[in-house]
């Protein structure tokens, strides 16, 4: 797999001429949504490169990561000539990159493809690592293929754009990696003001967040073992979100993520003794910034029946990253059902 190039963009035009350089214009395809053609694509659309770009837009909404709008970019790619030598310019949060960098994976046994993230969980998750994804059947990226963007360009700015909870949803992701990796990391995240965000903090930053998910990477591009680092939080996470969906209330998947890490760092603290002090920290700021998902004993079952179906497993048992402290991972992990009704016990007594 293709080494991936990122950068963090003070000059996203400047950024892009050269990235885009003198491809022949006309076969550029740009695949946005609704919002980021609304907040992002009017900042680009004149750069002489993409000029006689095509445009393609999907609805809004991560229920839009589907076959359904994968079949609608096929189509447009195969009727307005897209060839092999095509590229493909996603603009848009991680629903878009997912599903872009999916059908560029996969049009003509593939085609290269740049990922230009507009939202703060895009840039730290889903645009950069290599993943590429549709939701299927109800489930979370059940089909996709991994194939890295050839470049991947980030701009603090986009961000600026967002409300309060969509800011949010993209931290969850770096306060996961921050878990992963050191304490100092881990530190910093539960220091930084949620409430006024700071725009130039936030970029250091999302570069040292994504620099942890690329060192994991470049080591293990294809999730065969340390990669499995970045699932921490996402199996309880997954199950949350997919529930949400199901009784309409539909969660945010950063709320997922930290309720997920919340679980998960119980999980781990019954297991390797990960320390309670830092589990309690996790649950206060979990609190005030992301508030808890609602349901009750009676739907134990149903969360348990989704994580089963969730495609890090490799047998009957539900996998599991853990950790025994900050940094210091525990991949592979299985808990019986009694140990995960154990968890979700823990969550609902808030």
């Amino acid at each position: 797999m293709n080494r991936q190039l990122t950068t963090i963009c003070t000059d996203i035009k400047t950024a892009i001429n050269d990235v885009v350089g003198d491809h022949k214009k006309a076969n550029v395809f740009i695949l946005t949504d609704d919002n980021s053609l609304k907040y992002c694509y009017p900042l680009i659309r004149d750069l002489p490169c993409l000029k006689e770009a095509h445009l393609i837009t999907i609805a809004s909404g991560d229920e839009n990561k589907n076959i359904d709008s994968a079949v609608k970019v096929w189509q447009y790619l195969s009727e307005h000539d897209a060839n092999r030598k095509s590229l493909m310019i996603n603009l848009g949060g991680g629903m878009i990159t997912d599903i872009g960098g999916f059908v560029a994976s996969t049009f003509k046994r593939g085609i290269e493809y740049i990922n230009i993230p507009t939202t703060l969980l895009g840039a730290v998750d889903a645009a950069t690592g290599g993943k590429t994804g549709i939701n299927f059947l109800g489930l979370k990226n059940e089909i996709g293929v991994f194939n890295p963007a050839r470049h991947v360009l980030i701009y603090i700015d986009f961000f600026k754009t967002l409300d309060k909870q969509n800011l949010r949803s993209g931290y969850a992701e770096m306060v996961k990696h921050a878990l992963i990796d050191a304490w100092e990391e881990w530190r910093k995240v539960l220091d930084f003001n949620l409430e006024d965000v700071d725009f130039d903090v936030l970029r250091t930053m999302v570069e040292r967040s994504v620099r942890i998910k690329e060192r994991i990477v470049e080591q293990d591009p294809k999730e065969q073992h340390l990669r499995k680092a970045l699932n921490l939080g996402h199996t309880f996470a997954h199950a949350f979100e997919t529930f949400s969906y199901r009784v309409n209330r539909p969660v945010l998947h950063g709320y997922a993520v930290m309720w997920g890490l919340l679980c998960e760092l119980y999980l781990a603290h019954v297991k390797f003794g990960f320390p309670k002090k830092e589990l309690l920290k996790l649950k206060y700021m979990t609190k005030e910034y992301y508030g808890m998902f609602s349901f009750d004993c009676n739907d134990y079952e149903i969360l348990y029946e989704l994580m089963t179906h969730d495609k890090k497993n490799e047998s009957k048992e539900i996998n599991f990253t853990l950790l025994s402290d900050i940094g210091e991972i525990q991949i592979n992990q299985t808990a019986s059902k009694e140990e995960i009704f154990e968890v979700l016990d823990f969550y609902l007594m808030g």
